[in-house]
């Protein structure tokens, strides 16, 4: 599972690092630096645009399919099980059409520690702090309430797989994290081979990551900064 991750990349950074352009008002003036970020919030994808480019744009954190008839549904979905994406409805069509990267400057696990009551968060991030492209899902919703007035949510899903050797003894479960090598293949909206697309969802290299201490400040929502990935003092 995927509940708390780090988002302090700009959006100007995310573009770049993904060859990625704007195509919606600028994202900046509204984008503050997370060190925390919890689902619900909004945060940054890289989709497909006009034309099959990629663009960057804001999601909300937990996603709502097209079908729902209230956006909290959304709190119950910030994760999709790679195994079963083919065969539950509400992703299923956003696999097939609607896949998204989340860019993570890392992600939070805790871990059970014998004798203790409180679990140890600890960050996950890549070896040379680089961001992680994870694979996720997205959709539009408009409330069925308002009609079609309202305005469209856009809304994405972290998609996670079996942990890797480094990531198993805190969580069996990790984010899929896709290697550059197949960033265009896993954004192509005419790729419809999901068999081809599901042997994406293995586990990240045991060597790509690197688990950090950190303090239980995380375990507040309301604390978001950069003390949050310090590691603990030994």
């Amino acid at each position: 599972m995927c509940g708390r991750f780090v988002s302090t990349s700009s959006p100007e950074r995310i573009s770049s690092y993904f060859g990625a352009s704007f195509d919606t008002d600028p994202i900046e003036a509204n984008y503050e630096a997370n060190y925390n970020v919890a689902p619900t919030t909004d945060v940054l994808g890289v989709v497909a645009g006009q034309g099959g480019a990629p663009v960057v744009r804001s999601y909300h954190w937990g996603l709502v399919p097209s079908w729902a008839k209230d956006v909290k549904v959304g709190s119950r979905m910030i994760n999709a099980r790679a195994e079963t994406l083919a065969e539950k409805p509400a992703f299923r069509r956003s696999f097939l059409k609607h896949r998204i990267i989340v860019p993570m400057d890392g992600f939070y696990e805790w871990q059970v520690v014998p004798g203790q009551k409180t679990k140890q968060p600890i960050y996950i991030h890549r070896v040379d702090d680089e961001p992680l492209a994870v694979a996720g899902l997205w959709a539009a919703w408009r409330d069925p309430a308002i009609g079609d007035d309202a305005p469209w949510l856009h809304s994405c899903t972290v998609i996670t797989t079996s942990a890797n050797d480094v990531i198993m003894p805190i969580h069996d479960r990790m984010p899929v994290v896709l290697p550059q090598s197949r960033w265009a293949e896993w954004l192509d909206t005419s790729n419809c081979d999901l068999e081809g697309l599901s042997s994406l969802f293995v586990a990240a290299p045991d060597e790509l990551l690197v688990l950090t201490p950190v303090s239980t400040e995380v375990n507040n929502v309301r604390n978001r900064g950069p003390a949050l990935i310090e590691a603990l003092a030994s």
